[in-house]
């Protein structure tokens, strides 16, 4: 079965193994947990040491130009006092990434995944033996 890089951008965006599609990025009893693989399939989850960084760089962008700079924006226009800005700010800087940290590992991992694809488990070809070739 080969999984289409559609499919591996439907499977990220939600939180879903990228090689079999089972919801099963997460342990089910600790929220901030990845499990070093899929429990159904066995795909490796945890590429490397410090593979956490690109979802984590990933993370801190989103908050910044999609949640803090238009805080800023709107501080700067009139729209929010000084004092109205920083409180948001101050709570969006910790709330957004907390709400975040499971999509930010499943899209790194998707992004990963989409752009080689072929190092996905069911995107390989079996592997023949000399037993097989003797067969043949």
């Amino acid at each position: 079965m080969q999984v289409t890089r559609a499919q591996i951008v439907a499977r990220g965006m939600t939180l879903c193994c990228p090689n079999c599609g089972a919801r099963s990025l997460f342990r089910d009893d600790r929220f901030f947990v990845l499990n070093r693989e899929c429990p159904e399939c066995g795909l490796r989850l945890e590429r490397d040491e410090g593979g956490f960084l690109g979802a984590m760089s990933l993370n801190y962008g989103i908050t910044v130009v999609g949640f803090l700079v238009p805080v800023l924006v709107l501080y700067l226009t009139g729209v929010f006092s000084g004092r109205t800005a920083s409180i948001v700010a101050g709570v969006g800087a910790v709330a957004v990434p907390l709400v975040l940290y499971r999509f930010s590992r499943s899209w790194w991992l998707m992004n990963y995944y989409l752009v080689l694809p072929h190092h996905l488990p069911a995107n390989q070809e079996p592997r023949r033996s000399a037993r097989d070739d003797e067969n043949t």
